[in-house]
């Protein structure tokens, strides 16, 4: 387990290293245009919804190690073909394999931490993920900012070469674990792709968990760098350097917060810690309506929208200990890395659509913007409490069925049931 959370550190601050600096290098350094340079990063969103669906099938058949040392392979060719790079087709090829790489790690290394843990230590498994993957994002941003130089593209071919050595140490790393308790595959899952999809469109818990997952991604992921930033800057008069504070502000949050929540969500039910979350954006989007609608002085404005990424933040600390070890738990036995994959395809379709929309939206209509995403967010609070009826109690509340599981151990008058 410690290896696989260094693996993702080290894979969110390949992440960081390069992708802020991908139009700046693409549109002025290797002099392609601002359409090439936009072509890239959409080429990362198509690479990840291409290859996801399939990522899934491989990670059932093959187990997530294999299917995460070949990613990291593609990715850390990607990264060094995309330093050499100097024609439009050679970019947009090597963004391609560098984006398919990435997008299959995020899969391959949750199914693995599904393996390497049980239902009552996955929360704090996957906040601790959730936690090194910041860390890392933000460590890995901060020094490619101090090593590029838009005047040298040497700058950033070295850039580029760092993150594929990265990768080559992630194989090196990666190939030394042995998974403890991988289920027996053959006989766990469907032989066929098809058979597979069906199944997990059968579940309805899992299809509304999609469902409400969508929105998530769609209503706070997808809107940071696209419709709140334009928002922040058009509506309320935000300047960049109070932009940077903000988005600050939202890692902050989320590195002080995260492991002070973890207890309190562990002792409540997860479609109840969801719900909660949706009310906490619904309390951003009222203070992101008051930076840029309301009346107040410049500063009080600022304040309200910092305050506005910070509550993300505090959310998004919630749900990390939340919706990916739930995912987990509606997975059939040797399913998870269908299932991981299957959400995974969700929030990059959320992240596609979410900047498409909210760019625009917010850029000329800030009101109906706000109150878009206000609805949203109460949204995912009816969703949440839809889905918690769908839910057994184990897979809603795992705390309290391992008490119920204690209690009954220590009756001898009565055996526990064998549902238990």
């Amino acid at each position: 387990m410690r290896r696989i959370h260094v693996g993702n550190a080290l894979s969110a601050f390949g992440l960081g290293f390069t992708v802020p600096y991908l139009y700046v290098y693409v549109a002025q350094v290797r002099d392609l245009g601002a359409t090439t340079a936009g072509l890239v990063l959409a080429v990362f969103a198509v690479a990840a919804l291409v290859v996801l669906p399939l990522a899934g099938r491989a990670i059932v058949r093959r187990g997530p190690l294999l299917v995460l040392l070949a990613a990291l392979v593609a990715a850390a060719l990607g990264a060094l073909s995309l330093g050499l790079a100097g024609s439009a087709a050679t970019v947009l090829l090597s963004a391609a394999l560098l984006g398919a790489g990435q997008a299959v790690m995020q899969p391959a290394l949750a199914t693995m931490i599904v393996d390497c843990s049980t239902t009552q230590t996955r929360s704090r498994a996957f906040a601790l993920q959730f936690f090194l993957q910041n860390l890392g994002l933000g460590i890995g941003g901060l020094i490619g900012g101090h090593l590029v130089d838009a005047s040298r593209a040497a700058s950033f071919t070295l850039l580029f070469a760092i993150e594929a050595a990265i990768f080559v140490l992630l194989v090196v790393l990666m190939a030394t674990i042995r998974i403890p308790h991988a289920p027996q595959i053959e006989t766990a899952v469907p032989q066929s792709g098809g058979a597979s999809w069906k199944q997990l469109l059968g579940n309805r818990a899992m299809v509304q968990l999609c469902v409400l997952g969508f929105v998530l991604f769609f209503a706070c992921y997808g809107q940071f760098e696209s419709g709140l930033s334009a928002y922040g800057v058009e509506a309320a008069g935000i300047s960049t350097s109070a932009l940077g504070t903000a988005l600050a502000a939202n890692t902050a949050m989320i590195v002080v917060a995260q492991f002070a929540v973890l207890k309190f969500v562990e002792r409540r039910k997860r479609s109840q810690v969801i719900a909660g979350v949706g009310l906490i954006w619904a309390v951003a989007w009222v203070a992101a309506a008051y930076a840029g609608l309301g009346h107040g002085s410049r500063t009080m404005a600022t304040a309200a929208f910092v305050s506005t990424y910070a509550l993300f933040g505090l959310g998004e600390a919630m749900l990390s200990p939340t919706v990916a070890p739930l995912v987990a738990d509606l997975a059939p036995a040797g399913m998870a890395g269908q299932y991981n994959s299957a959400f995974a395809l969700v929030k990059q379709l959320a992240l596609a659509v979410g900047p498409a929309v909210g760019g625009p939206l917010a850029a000329s209509l800030p009101a109906p913007y706000v109150v878009t995403f206000l609805l949203c967010s109460l949204g995912i609070t009816f969703l949440a409490l839809r889905l918690g009826r769908e839910l057994t109690p184990g897979q809603n509340q795992p705390s309290s069925a391992r008490s119920r599981v204690v209690a009954q151990r220590g009756t001898s008058a009565e055996p526990a049931p064998a549902r238990v």
